[in-house]
């Protein structure tokens, strides 16, 4: 836990940080730890009784090593996908709700408009607000400007 809690310490220390500039702080303070994490982990899995819930552990994070490390290449990257997670979880947390959504195209149809609410709102938009504007915008504006309504690039009418 406390090589987990340093990794998010320099995290939050860098979170101000132009994008390459907080990888470069990353490449200097966070590679080193996630390097004897690594080491660690090997280091301790022989170690380890089979079968145990550590063992499986370690062998999960060793697994998904590349992924684990990958925010380290690119300043714009997360440490985590908790905000992704966040976003979702009204969405899992329903499912059981939409089971009968009357029929499997209904359910996509509702699983892709969440989505776009969901986009919405991790852009900093009111989903109500978007929704509106869209949908009244909708109707006349071009085929060629439609990726103008989407949640990233959407700007309210004036």
């Amino acid at each position: 836990m406390r090589r987990i809690a340093a990794l998010y310490a320099i995290e939050q220390t860098a979170k101000d940080l132009k994008a390459e500039t907080r990888q470069a702080y990353r490449q200097q303070h966070a590679k080193p730890q996630l390097d004897a994490f690594h080491a660690w982990l090997l280091d301790l899995r022989p170690k380890v009784l089979g079968a145990s819930g550590t063992l499986a552990a370690i062998d999960y994070t060793l697994k998904r090593w590349a992924a684990l490390i990958r925010y380290l290449d690119d300043g714009r990257y997360p440490i985590d996908n908790n905000p992704i997670e966040n976003a979702i979880r009204p969405i899992a947390l329903g499912r059981k709700n939409w089971l009968f959504a009357g029929s499997e195209s209904a359910g996509k149809r509702a699983a892709a408009i969440m989505t776009l609410l969901a986009t919405a709102k991790a852009n900093g938009h009111d989903p109500h607000a978007w929704l509106t504007d869209v949908l009244t915008r909708l109707p006349t504006t071009l085929d060629r400007d439609i990726g103008t309504l989407l949640p990233h690039t959407w700007q309210p009418a004036g």
